[in-house]
């Protein structure tokens, strides 16, 4: 049964301004998220990868019914790459399936995130 839906759209612009101060990645990202960033090559890229981070967090609180906040912050929501590189999300804050997709365009970058309880009991 789904639990929630959340989808964000940020613009990539933003996130670069964002990002020329050195505090926001540590804010936006997990440890291991970092080493993915700084393994990225060029400035485009990694802006890129963060405005995709940025707009999954958000879709995952606002699927969760929460928002970014007091009950769950970026650090909470972690993003990884699953065995075939698809980008998987890992959170505390719920036990069931989070299905995720992030897609950019030149300008923009969006993400959707279905949560799916377990109802197995």
């Amino acid at each position: 049964m789904i639990y929630g839906i959340g989808i964000d759209i940020i613009e990539i612009a933003r996130i670069d301004q964002a990002a020329s101060n050195p505090r926001f990645i540590d804010r936006l990202l997990t440890i291991s998220e970092q080493a993915d960033y700084h393994q990225l090559n060029t400035w485009s890229r990694q802006v890129e990868f963060l405005a995709g981070r940025w707009a999954a967090k958000e879709a995952y609180a606002k699927a969760l019914g929460t928002g970014i906040g007091s009950q769950c912050s970026w650090l909470d929501i972690s993003l990884s790459y699953g065995s075939s590189g698809q980008v998987t999300i890992q959170s505390p804050h719920f036990k069931g399936a989070a299905f995720l997709s992030i897609s950019h365009s030149h300008h923009y970058a969006v993400a959707q995130v279905v949560l799916e309880e377990n109802t197995n009991l």
